[in-house]
């Protein structure tokens, strides 16, 4: 029951380290990536879905992505939903190929995603503490059933507690690379 508790836990950590790596690689470091896409939606016979199910994606360059939409008529629509995203894009359609220049990023925009970035890691550190807690009260709940001593009760709590000292130093790791990669020039 106890080793149920904790591989619970340790999964529900890595599944928030695997959203934060996800949430990282949709902030641009200044070079073409296709992930930098991936929550773009576009309007496909009525319904709306990733720019990934309509057209190609890939980095031309570091600079550059291209975008190579499967259907003729699907260019006009995807140029829209590139230019009303938040992303700050503007593409440049030639025939059906569009090409999206990156601009480069500015100090002042990059110290902004720098502050994004931390934001982020504080909220995968919190979630982690969160299940924590949530494995603790477990252990305490067994306590108080008489299901386990205070002894295992206590030796659960510190493997936990190992448990997340690794995930939070992961997210520091994983928060330090990124920081370096957005200031690097």
């Amino acid at each position: 029951m106890l080793n149920e508790i904790q591989n619970d836990a340790q999964d529900r950590m890595n599944k928030t380290i695997a959203i934060l790596e996800d949430a990282f690689s949709k902030i641009r470091a200044g070079r073409a990536n296709p992930s930098l896409l991936e929550q773009v939606h576009v309007e496909y016979y009525g319904s709306m879905v990733p720019i990934s199910q309509v057209s190609n994606v890939v980095a031309e360059d570091s600079r550059t992505l291209k975008v190579t939409p499967w259907e003729k008529e699907m260019v006009g629509p995807i140029e829209k939903a590139i230019l009303t995203s938040d992303l700050g894009l503007n593409p440049q359609t030639m025939g059906q190929v569009m090409r999206i220049p990156l601009p480069p990023l500015t100090e002042e925009r990059r110290r902004d995603l720098v502050r994004v970035v931390k934001d982020e890691a504080e909220h995968a550190k919190v979630a982690i503490r969160n299940i924590r807690r949530d494995a603790n009260s477990d252990f305490k709940d067994l306590l108080k059933e008489k299901e386990i001593s205070e002894d295992e009760s206590r030796r659960a709590e510190e493997n936990i507690q190992k448990i997340t000292d690794d995930h939070v130093h992961s997210v520091d790791d994983k928060l330090h690379h990124k920081e370096n990669s957005l200031l690097e020039i």
